[in-house]
Formats: structure tokens, sequence, C-alpha cells
């Protein structure tokens, strides 16, 4: 009998022909994408196939192999090779005495987002780490994909580069670069446009109200902010895929692209529009903060299983600090919008309860498991690491720009990006702490301890005194005595969507899911909050709800209502130096505000 053999992670066995996927859609009306892999030269009698349970840039096991279906492998004369499946991902074929092979399967794709897949009749768009096997042990071996679309005016938009001589052809260097490239296949406008003399090109599948020359103008003007951060632009041609949907939200970053999703009528109000704007200063920093200054633990991905690290709260959340301050710099809108941005983030965080539970660090740790997984306690027990990273990031940036030595957070950047970004040498925790405190040239073991490890309050004030601002809670005059629940009002039935812990309506025993039929033997039919403000502080009332199919009556003591907004002011009578300060981080006056 002869002895198996197989490929294991870092093998020195080499191929010369590259692997070669081919991508159909010939009935788009299916959400069927067709894949072929074709495998030449195999020297081995077992061959593994894998597809990745998650894709870089999202943080959960989206278990993409629940899509596949109608797998198969055979012979160049199409003699089919015995296979078996040996987990929820993972398939092994036979090659005894077969030294080519081609595996055939299919990928449902009815799924509008940036990390999946999505085909119509209107389009295709795949992410490969979502459709495309690769042989495990072997990720680093040359990869050709060659794409059939199913009309011949469907064009091929991608950051990777196509095969001269090989209609439809594309080459990637090995499976990380190919997961790294987003593929949009139809009758998508495309736009090409130069920043400091690099190519970029604007894809736009969708109808909406959206004005490309000016997203194109303000796009290439945040280019150019980013650009001068980080001293230059580390590619040569960058791609914006940008897809309108009806109400989907997104963006996820890639080596020489981004993927984009927004709601197709969200670009004439100017709220909306520039919201979209710092989705793009997100995605476009990091092609630097993430895909190149990446943690240790993200050096080299794992597709099987989670890749954990505390550090996506620096990943992530500094640069949801940076897509607020990028369009200001770059003149898309002013210091008193921009700290308008700054205060709803703080409202979010302090009217988050899991604040007070949850670390940083923690929150960047378990990502895989709870912030893509919301339950109904996920406001009690989690915080966002894009939201308290953003406002810990507000803080150490104002935390540097004190010391009074021409620093911020800025020389942070540039220095993660020249001592781990440029050589794309992962980073570790006590690394990124050692860069910050060497460009502060303070101790930050406490900040770290409480506000990172821990989960102290975050003191805006004492941050933002020195640049002629407070941080005020309000509460307005006619705000209700606080209950502690939020309802979701369909069709007439009012359901308790969430419950605050340590909240009146959590002592008398209401419960997520509950329907609130009454308060005080009158039906609920409209907003909470109306109701509520004909109560004060301290009053008793009843509350009747149906506990799945049980009706239950239970007695709650209203408290003092809790603050709903938190808002950024200017101090009274700022000294010069206070005026420099915010001169120097936000480039206007306080006057201004």
């Amino acid at each position: 009998m002869t002895k198996a053999t197989q490929v294991r992670p870092g093998s020195s066995i080499r191929f010369m022909t590259p692997l070669h996927y081919q991508v159909a859609m010939p009935r788009p009306e299916t959400h069927l994408f067709e894949v072929e892999l074709h495998v030449k030269d195999w020297k081995l009698d077992l061959l593994d196939l894998k597809l990745p349970v998650w894709t870089p840039g999202s943080y959960l096991v989206r278990e993409y192999a629940k899509h596949l279906q109608n797998f198969s492998v055979q012979s160049p004369d199409e003699q089919s090779l015995r296979w078996r499946k040996v987990s929820k991902n993972h398939w092994q074929v036979e090659t005894f005495n077969v030294n080519e092979l081609i595996i055939r399967y299919q990928v449902f794709a009815n799924e509008l987002t940036v990390r999946t897949n999505h085909l119509d009749p209107t389009h295709g768009y795949f992410n490969p780490g979502a459709l495309c096997l690769y042989l495990a042990g072997l990720e680093k071996r040359e990869i050709m994909i060659t794409i059939l679309p199913p009309q011949s005016n469907w064009c091929i938009t991608t950051p990777l580069p196509a095969v001269t001589d090989q209609a439809n052809t594309f080459r990637a260097k090995d499976f990380d670069t190919l997961v790294d490239s987003p593929f949009e296949i139809g009758t998508h406008c495309v736009y090409e446009f130069e920043v400091l003399g690099k190519s970029h090109t604007l894809a736009i599948w969708g109808e909406g109200n959206v004005d490309p020359d000016h997203i194109i103008q303000d796009t290439q003007k945040v280019i150019q902010v980013e650009a001068e951060l980080f001293g230059g632009l580390p590619y040569d041609h960058y791609l914006f895929l940008l897809h309108l949907s009806s109400q989907g939200f997104g963006g996820l970053e890639h080596k020489y692209a981004c993927s984009l999703n927004y709601p197709r009528f969200s670009f004439r109000a100017k709220d909306k529009y520039n919201r979209f704007m710092n989705l793009v200063a997100h995605e476009f920093f990091h092609l630097w903060n993430v895909k190149r200054i990446r943690p240790h633990a993200l050096e080299v991905f794992d597709y099987d299983r989670e890749n954990y690290t505390p550090s996506l709260w620096f990943s992530e959340g500094t640069t949801s600090y940076y897509d607020v301050l990028i369009p200001l710099r770059a003149g898309i809108y002013d210091a008193k919008y921009c700290l308008k941005q700054l205060s709803e983030a703080i409202t979010r965080l302090q009217t988050t309860p899991g604040r007070q539970v949850q670390p940083l660090s923690e929150s960047s740790f378990d990502a895989w498991i709870k912030l893509y997984r919301p339950d109904a306690n996920s406001g009690n027990s989690q915080v966002s690491y894009y939201l308290k990273g953003e406002l810990v990031s507000l803080l150490l940036d104002l935390l540097i720009r004190r010391q009074g030595k021409s620093r911020s957070l800025d020389d942070v950047m540039r220095q993660m990006w020249q001592q781990f970004g440029m050589p794309e040498i992962g980073f570790t925790p006590e690394q990124l702490q050692a860069v910050i405190e060497s460009v502060a040239e303070v101790d930050l073991e406490d900040f770290f301890q409480h506000y990172i490890n821990g989960t102290a309050e975050l003191p805006f004030n004492e941050y933002l005194e020195p640049f002629g601002l407070k941080l005020q809670a309000e509460t307005s005059e006619d705000s209700a005595p606080h209950l502690g629940i939020s309802l979701k009002l369909e069709k007439g039935i009012a359901s308790v969507k969430f419950v605050e812990a340590n909240s009146p309506a959590q002592g008398a025993g209401i419960d997520a899911g509950d329907e609130l039929l009454a308060i005080d033997g009158f039906r609920v039919t409209g907003e909470l909050s109306e109701r509520l403000k004909d109560y004060h502080p301290g009053d008793t009332i009843q509350l009747t709800v149906f506990h799945g199919d049980e009706l239950r009556t239970c007695t709650a003591t209203l408290a003092d209502p809790l603050p709903n907004s938190y808002q950024i002011f200017p101090i009274e009578q700022p000294s010069a130096i206070q005026e420099q300060n915010f001169r120097d981080w936000m480039g206007g006056t306080l006057d201004s505000l």
C-alpha cells in the first residue's frame, strides 16, 4: 500500500504552474457563482482544500462554507476522484497517481455587504475569501483567476493586475493577495482620477442621488491629507468600490482598495454626506493602519479560526478618531462640526452601561464573540472598541499635544508606520504602548491600566480644559423620569428591546422580549417617554406585560432623568495658551464655535 503524503504549512515543495480559478455566473438570477479550480503539477497523494471562515478586516467567524454546494473533483479526462469532508470548511481529495485535477463547486451569493458575496441580474460582487477554496499549506503559490461574465457588456473591476495575453484574467502572487482583492462584475460606472501622481478608480454600482464629481473632489482632498501625514502613498493604483444600496452601511479595507456600502439617497443631505466622507477617510486610513501597521496576531492570517488581539482599539478605534479629523483637515467641514461629531461619540459611550463592565482591550479580544453578535444584554455588558477606542485616541492626542513640544498622535502614527508598517512587522501591545510613551515623553502605565485595560470613566474635562473646552452633560427640562427600557413599536405592539442593568425596570422584573401592554391600566400605544413625562422621579407605576404568553403585573419606582446628550463647549474667557492649543489641534478659533 502506498503511504499517503500531505502538504503541511511551511512545506518546501515548490510548484511551477500557478493555481487557476475560473469564476462563472451563467444564471445570475439563481445567485450562484460557479467556480472551477485547476491544479496542475500535483505530486502528492492527498490534497487538502479549505474555505476561510472569516475575512481580514471583519472580525467574526462568518462560516462562508455554509453557502458552498455541489462540490466535485475530476481529472482532466473527467474521471471522478474520491474525496471526503473532514470538517465544516475542509475537503480532502485522494490524488494517487494524479498530477492534474479540477475542483468544481457553487457558492450561493445573495448577501450584499462589504465582506460577503452578491450576485443578481444587475451585477456580481465577491470577496475571494468568501468564494475561493485554498490549498492548505500552499497559500504562497501563485494564482490566476479568470472571470466569465454572463453578458458581453459586463466589465470587471478589481485591484488585481490583469494578465495581458488572457481575457478577463488576473494575477495574485499568493492567496493572501487574492483574499485582499474584491471583484465587481457588471455595468457599474467607472471614474478615473489622479492624486500626487498616482492613479485611482472610483467604481459605483447602483442608482441614487450620488454626485461622482463631488465625491472625487473631496476624496482627492482626503487622500492628500492622509498622504501628507504618512509621507506619501504606498501604492501605484488604488480602487474605491462603492455599492449604493437600500439601507446598507459599511466599509472593508484592502491593501490596494476598499469596498463601501452606503444608502443610495444619502448624498444630498449635508450630515449624511459628511458621514459618507467619514467612511471614505476611515477605510482609506486603513491602508496604513491595519493593512500594513498590523498587530502581531494579524501579521500572518489564520483563515481557519479566530485571530485574537487586544489591540483592535488602536487598529479600528484610532482609525475612527482620524476619520473625524481628516475631513476637517481636508476642509470638508469645520471645527464646530468636528466637535459635534466627537460630542455624539461621547454621548453614545456615556449612555452605554457596558462601558463600566468591559475593558477596552477585552472588547478588542472578544470582538469575535461579542461586537458582531449583539443580544439583549450587550448594552449592559460590553463596549465597542471602535467607539471607546476613538475616544481614548482623542485623549491620547490631547495628552501629547498639551506637553507643548509640537507633537501629537500624528507622530505616533508616523513612528508606527516607520517601525512596523513599512517593513510590515506586526506589533505587540507592549510595543504600541512604548511608541506612544516615546512620543508623549511620559509614563502611560496608569493611563493604559485605567482606560484601556480597566473600566475607569474617561476624564474628558481634564483633557479638554487645556484646549479651552469643556464637556457638559445635558438633560432637557421636560425629560421623563428614568425607567430603563427601550421599546420596539411594530404594528401596535410595544416589545421591550433592552432593559438597562440596575434600572427600575430591571428591579421590577421586566425582561427583553416582554410585550408592554399598559402603564397604570392604560394601554401603551406610542412613545414611552411621552407617557412617562406625566410622572415624577419617585413615583411608583404599575406595568402590565406579557412575559411569553403569561400576563404579569409589576411595579417600578421611577428614578431621576439621566443625561440624554453630552456636548463639548468652549469655556468662558480662554487664555492665550488655550486658544493656541485649540488652533494647533482644530485649525480654527474658539470664537468660531
